[in-house]
């Protein structure tokens, strides 16, 4: 499967408190009160990002919904109809272009809704029922049958993701060498890319390496979204969708859940009829 289909919904809008208990030490009376936290210029500090992340959660999910209905409009009704030639093909390069944005913000809120969520297993039980919910009609959507084996819906891929990351986040509170950790994760990983690969799913193997990346790197936002860009960078245009990531204000915003799940098996069976009813 090629990762040109952006299919996929957003992760838990549930969202809890943080409850970690600072670790900063308290100033002693003898230590100079103008003594400021040394900084490494090299990797920008959350306060630096600050002028740049304006963007809540909700902004970014629906600019990932915008962009993955265009996407998709222009996979299921001008691409079968393209010549090679004309107005209709600079129109398709620039919606498939757009369409490049949402892989990579879809994967990063999956990240943010797995240390978010109320329920890892009920939000994991959401993603294989809306899977299942989508299968038909994302088989409508990409091949204009009822049934393809050969390529199975972002839902799967994210269910998929989101069981790996916590199985290695389970692993890391076990493990109290953190080097042996991180040793002890890329096996899984590459099993999980395999799997990814064999199972057909939208995205494969870059699904699972975009979720680790942003996994690993959650509080260094820049290298994360850097790293996450070379994973598949095959897909040039993807850098609109991760550079957008850094502009992430750590707010929720308002958000409809049933509407972030619902929108994609929706749309798909919308697109899917089309393709049905005109024939392409």
């Amino acid at each position: 499967m090629t990762p040109n289909s952006h299919t996929t919904l957003p992760p838990s809008t549930h969202k809890t408190a943080s409850t970690t208990p600072s670790t900063t030490p308290k100033t002693s009376a003898i230590e100079p009160q103008h003594a400021a936290p040394q900084t490494n210029p090299a990797a920008p500090s959350q306060n630096q990002l600050k002028p740049y992340q304006i963007l809540s959660g909700a902004q970014l999910k629906y600019i990932a919904f915008i962009s993955m209905l265009i996407d998709h409009t222009n996979n299921a009704l001008i691409t079968p109809m393209l010549n090679g030639k004309g107005a209709l093909l600079y129109i398709s390069n620039a919606f498939s272009i757009i369409g490049r944005i949402a892989f990579p913000i879809f994967m990063f809120f999956l990240i943010e809704g797995f240390f978010k969520t109320r329920s890892r297993k009920k939000y994991l039980a959401s993603l294989l029922i809306f899977g299942l919910i989508s299968e038909v009609p994302f088989d409508m959507f990409v091949s204009r049958t009822f049934f393809e084996p050969n390529w199975n819906n972002m839902m799967f891929t994210l269910a998929l993701c989101l069981g790996v990351i916590w199985l290695i986040d389970s692993l890391r509170a076990k493990l109290k060498s953190t080097l042996l950790w991180f040793i002890t994760s890329l096996p899984i990983l590459g099993i999980s890319c395999f799997i990814a690969t064999w199972l057909s799913l939208d995205y494969d193997y870059h699904a699972i390496l975009a979720a680790y990346i942003f996994y690993i790197l959650r509080k260094k936002p820049i290298i994360g979204a850097g790293l996450g860009y070379i994973s598949i960078i095959k897909e040039l245009w993807s850098i609109l969708g991760f550079g957008l990531t850094i502009a992430y204000n750590g707010e929720r915003g308002r958000q409809y859940k049933w509407l972030n799940y619902a929108f994609y098996p929706v749309h798909l069976l919308i697109l899917g009829i089309l393709r049905f009813y005109l024939n392409i």
